[in-house]
């Protein structure tokens, strides 16, 4: 499918910091809403909502998410499924924007739409799934500068559970920066030493590199540390 096609370069493009993202997001987005289908235009509609975010517009971002929930056709069995995950998007968006009362608004309604609905296959990059509205939250609270809050969360959480391993090494990176930012380092290199067992490159970015790299200096030494760091390309040369 054209739309999906477009999805993946703007996913590329965003993971390469690269502004090709705008020009795929957005024929995406159109050739999406051509084929009149929820699942392409959830998709599409979250990358761009993405690049948005990106770009310091959360607030517009909210607003097309939202919208494009809203339009939705209600006839089609998937829709339920792409609205929830166009929320938990929006959600965090929101929080990134540091709206707080927005992004909590949309969590919850998202999670009240998983319990109303089964779990429906297909979706790009995203499922549906009570787990998969915590592992946001947990992201959100990061975001919204109150980590504290996700501990509860992380601990009802089953990540070595979750279907894929994409889905494992994001939730463990937000678990990650949830101990981190509470200083709990020894948790915080616990959840790496899972996100690179699930998905080694992820590890490799520059903002876990970053993360990997506070832990080198601390008064207190976490052990192994040292060594993952220059595993990982986070250990000054």
């Amino acid at each position: 499918m054209l739309a999906r096609a477009y999805v993946l370069a703007a996913e590329l493009a965003l993971k390469q910091h690269n502004d090709a993202a705008w020009v795929a997001a957005d024929r995406a987005l159109t050739a999406a809403r051509a084929s009149g289908h929820p699942v392409p235009i959830g998709e599409s509609s979250r990358v761009l909502a993405i690049t948005m975010r990106r770009s310091g517009r959360c607030p517009a971002a909210v607003r097309l998410l939202t919208q494009e929930a809203a339009d939705l056709d209600v006839g089609q069995s998937p829709t339920g499924a792409v609205r929830t995950t166009l929320m938990l998007t929006a959600a965090y968006t929101a929080a990134t924007g540091r709206d707080r009362a927005t992004a909590l608004g949309l969590l919850d309604e998202a999670q009240e739409e998983t319990e109303r609905r089964r779990s429906v296959p297909g979706l790009f990059t995203v499922d549906v799934s009570r787990t998969q509205v915590d592992v946001y939250r947990i992201g959100v609270l990061n975001a919204l500068g109150t980590p504290d809050e996700g501990v509860k969360v992380a601990a009802r959480l089953n990540i070595d559970r979750m279907p894929t391993a994409e889905r494992r090494a994001r939730a463990w990176t937000d678990t990650a920066r949830m101990w981190h930012a509470l200083g709990d380092q020894s948790q915080t290199f616990a959840a790496l030493r899972k996100v690179e067992q699930e998905a080694p490159q992820e590890v490799r970015r520059p903002a876990l590199r970053a993360l990997t790299a506070d832990l080198l200096y601390l008064p207190a030494r976490v052990p192994g540390v040292r060594e993952f760091a220059a595993r990982t390309g986070a250990l000054p040369s």
